[in-house]
Order: C-alpha cells, then sequence, then structure tokens
C-alpha cells in the first residue's frame, strides 16, 4: 500500500489558491451544471467551505452536522490534521489527485469537500453506484469546456470509485495526465485491487481508519451543543455513559453515531415517559427504555446481534416467509447494516437451496446489488423480495455437503498428481512425456460425452461421490443428468 502523503503526478499544475484556504476569485466551492457552465456569474458557495445557507431541518443530522472547514474536522490528524502533507501542500497550492481509501462513515467524502472548498477549482460530485460511463464522459467534457472558457480546472470526486469498471477507470486517465480534472476518489475496497494500476500509479492513496470512542463523543457532543444545524435548539443533553454507548455501537462510524443519537432523540419526543421525567436530557435509563422497549438499537457485536441473524437465516431454512421477514425487519429496524443482512441471504441461498434452485442465488446476488444502488428505505424491498424467494424455495445442501468432502478429501490426500490425460501440453517436451495424451474432447464423442476419468487415479478407485443431488426441484432433473452419464460411463468401461 502507498504511503499517506502527497506526491507530483502526471497533471498540469494547479492553479494559485488564495490565502488561509481562500479563493483567489471568492467563488468559493460550487456544483457546476452545463447550463451555468457559460454563465459568468458567481456560483453558490457549498456548505464544505463555511459559507451556504442553513442546512434544511429535513436532512439528517449526520448531512447537517458535516465539517465546514478543517477548524470542525474531528480526528485523522494524521492524514487531515494542521501539520499533516495534505494540509502543507493545500497551503501551498499544490494538490494532486487521491484516493481515500477508509471504512464508512471515516469521512471521505466531508474530506473530499472540504479539499475543494480551499482551491479555487470547480467541484464536481458523481457516484459510482448510480453512474455509468455516460455520465463520466458529460462530466469530462463539461470539465474540458470549463478549462478553456474559464480557466478553471475540476476537482471530479468519485464515490465507491471501487464500483467503476477497467473501461470507466480507464476513461479518467488521459484527464487526469492532462490536467483537464484533479480527481479525488473514494473507496472502502483496498485500492491495490479495486483501482486500476494506471490510475493508481497517477494518484496519491490517503488512508483513513475508523474514529475511536472518543472522537465520537466529541462529535456526538457538538451535535447537541450546536443551535443551528444540530440539536441544541431543542435544548437536548445526554449523560456522557449515553454518549459513550452511542459511540461504541458505532464501530468508528460518525454517519452512523449521528444517526442513532438523531434517533434516540426521536424516540423520546415521540414518547416522553422513555425520558422518566427529565423531558430533555437522555440517561442511560432512558437509553435501556429505548433499546428495551422500541429494538432500535443493539450491540452489533453482541450477543442480541447474533441471536436475530441466526433466527433469520434459520426462517428461511425452514421454509417460513412469515418468520424470515419479521426477523429481516427487527434487524433492520435497529440499525444492523443491511448489507450484512443481504450477505447472510446470499450464504443462504447457497447453504440451505444451493442446487434444488440455482435462481436462487440469482435473485440474492440481484438483491444485494439493488440495495447498493437504491439505499435506505426502498432498498428494503430487494432485500424482502430475496428473504421471501430463498424460504419458499426447495432446499437442498447438497452444496454445502459437497464442499464439505471435498475439502476434507484434499487434506487427507494431499497433492495427488494432475492424470496425464488432462494435463496441458504446450511444448513438444511435455508432449513426449505424456501429457494430454489420449484426451477425448467431449464435443467430438457422441452426445458430446466422453466419459474420460477426471478425478486423481487414487480417488477414481475409490469411485468417491462429493456431490449427490436431492430429491426436490431442480435437482431432481439433475439426478436424472447424471443417472445418464453414469450409464455412459459404465457402457464405456465395459
Amino acid at each position: 500500500m502507498q504511503e499517506c502523503g502527497l506526491a507530483i503526478v502526471g497533471a498540469a499544475p494547479p492553479r494559485h489558491f488564495g490565502r488561509a484556504g481562500h479563493l483567489a476569485g471568492g467563488r468559493g466551492l460550487c456544483y457546476d451544471t452545463a447550463v451555468d457552465l457559460f454563465d459568468d456569474k458567481p456560483e453558490p458557495p457549498e456548505p464544505a467551505d463555511g459559507g451556504g445557507e442553513r442546512p434544511a431541518a429535513h436532512q439528517p443530522l449526520a448531512e447537517r452536522m458535516r465539517p465546514r472547514s478543517f477548524d470542525d474536522w474531528i480526528g485523522q490528524a494524521e492524514v487531515a490534521g494542521p501539520d499533516s502533507p495534505l494540509r502543507r501542500m493545500l497551503a501551498r497550492g499544490a494538490l494532486h489527485s487521491l484516493i481515500l481509501w477508509g471504512p464508512p462513515g471515516c469521512g471521505k467524502t466531508t474530506l473530499a469537500r472540504l479539499i475543494a472548498g480551499q482551491t479555487d477549482m470547480a467541484f464536481q460530485p458523481l457516484s459510482a453506484v448510480i453512474s455509468g460511463i455516460k455520465e463520466v464522459k458529460a462530466v469530462i467534457d463539461q470539465a474540458k469546456a470549463r478549462l478553456a472558457l474559464k480557466n478553471r480546472r475540476t476537482i471530479l470526486f468519485i464515490d465507491e470509485i471501487h464500483r467503476f469498471n477497467k473501461a470507466q477507470q480507464d476513461a479518467f486517465l488521459p484527464h487526469v495526465e492532462n490536467g483537464t480534472i484533479l480527481l479525488i476518489g473514494a473507496t472502502t475496497e483496498n485500492p491495490s485491487f479495486s483501482v486500476i494500476a494506471p490510475l493508481l500509479s497517477r494518484c496519491r492513496v490517503l488512508t483513513l481508519r475508523p474514529l475511536d470512542v472518543g472522537e465520537l463523543v466529541t462529535l456526538l457532543e457538538r451535535a447537541l451543543r450546536d443551535a443551528e444545524r444540530g440539536l441544541g435548539a431543542g435544548g437536548w443533553r445526554a449523560e456522557p455513559e449515553v454518549l459513550e454507548r452511542i459511540a461504541g455501537l458505532s464501530d468508528g462510524d460518525a454517519r452512523r453515531a449521528l444517526s442513532l443519537l438523531e434517533q434516540c432523540v426521536a424516540l423520546a419526543e415521540a414518547d416522553p415517559s422513555l425520558l422518566a421525567g427529565d423531558a430533555r436530557k437522555l440517561t442511560v435509563a432512558s437509553l435501556a427504555a429505548m433499546l428495551e422497549r422500541k429494538h432500535l438499537l443493539y450491540d452489533r457485536g453482541g450477543e442480541e446481534h447474533f441471536n436475530l441473524i441466526s433466527a433469520f437465516h434459520k426462517s428461511m431454512r425452514a421454509s417460513d416467509p412469515q418468520g424470515a421477514v419479521y426477523w429481516l425487519f427487527r434487524m433492520l429496524e435497529a440499525g444492523e447494516d443491511p448489507l450484512w443482512i443481504a450477505r447472510r441471504i446470499l450464504a443462504a441461498a447457497s447453504e440451505d437451496v444451493g442446487m434444488a434452485d440455482p435462481q436462487a442465488l440469482q435473485v440474492a446476488v440481484a438483491a444485494y446489488q439493488a440495495f447498493q444502488a437504491l439505499g435506505l428505505p426502498e432498498g428494503e424491498l430487494p432485500l424482502t423480495h430475496a428473504a421471501i424467494y430463498v424460504a419458499t424455495a426447495p432446499k437442498s445442501n447438497s452444496v454445502n455437503v459437497a464442499r464439505g468432502q471435498a475439502r476434507d478429501a484434499v487434506r487427507r490426500h494431499g497433492s495427488l498428481p494432475v492424470p496425464l490425460h488432462l494435463r496441458n501440453a504446450p511444448t513438444g517436451l511435455m508432449k513426449q512425456l505424456g501429457y494430454g495424451r489420449e484426451y477425448l474432447y467431449d464435443h467430438d464423442q457422441p452426445d458430446h460425452f466422453s466419459g474420460q476419468p477426471t478425478l486423481p487415479d487414487e480417488l477414481e478407485a475409490q469411485e468417491v461421490k462429493f456431490y449427490e443431488p436431492g430429491q426436490f426441484g431442480f435437482e431432481k432433473e439433475i439426478r436424472k443428468r447424471m443417472d445418464w452419464w453414469d450409464a455412459k460411463r459404465a457402457e464405456r468401461r465395459s
């Protein structure tokens, strides 16, 4: 992995930034569009650079509380603190393309906005979840026109950049190299594997870590005090233990911590009896009451987490869609990570349905991808769809049994040699040694079936069977095929 920090990459020299991060032209952070690209009127500043209108009350607390300047930034001092390489480069006006790598809620998007707020560049965000090559080309065209007409470069921020395929990532390369855009990509995946090498070589990787409990508590305290963007106007307070508990439940995710605090306040407003007489103070007792009565919060690393996911999986295995849907929403309402639930549906589709209905795995994969595209609340629909499908599908654990038996055979027998007729023979020497000799190409045989053995000789002699199809669903058809093939093999041996 590349070290944190910045270095010159193959891009044109950036324009000069104003003193103390202010812009020479006074524009601030903006979102350019195809319409206002040719309009000389100043673009409205974004909240990330310290300007902008008061955030809308309907926005989630986590969105309202995004830092407006580096002075508001909490944690990650090694990446974005006053003495960090990033801040020193910004002060000198020498910013270059970046990949921000870190877990959810660690500040990747916020950091990109703060960086843009320190420059006189336009800021254009794209999400790789919902954007394709068409949107990428449109943004590049706008950036070219902006540079030609206004001599103004563009910061292109790609959230979830690892979701772009190779062709989509390739599209950025020439424009990063010639300085048309300055790319900032955000990813939760290791960029060594998720970002193409040519693009990665032109960027520097900044690694962000999860926030610790103390940093999250500071963030929650700020949200309670802030009367403009936070909960301060409502006079809400909280015992220190409550904030520590919420921080502990958040797994280093600032967005999750603020969302949990907001949900606690919403519950207390809806049911004042949870506050035990103090109408504006969240206490340990009131938090416990909310946990018990609303099942809103629970420790994702604790017993209840595993109890609920176990009940959910076993309901699908038991072919009970009622139980599956109930436990699904118990977890969603409790704040469980929906992708964790989606992964459990994927596991059940293979482990408990398997070849009895191969379509079940496709439905589960589609639900996982659909949730990533939709998010909450619409993403609840494909999760429900997949849970019901898996619960009502015919059941077979033959795939799981085959996996276990094949692994045991490998461990028991070690590295048995590949039969010579199955080996490739790309050289003359290998052909002389018998590699590939007597191999029968199945499509040249009657019925497109050769019947030749494919297991190592020792296992072939034992007539081992790893996969045995079940009696239900699609496996009835598989059983017919396998019986027919077995009969053909017996004919050719005799």
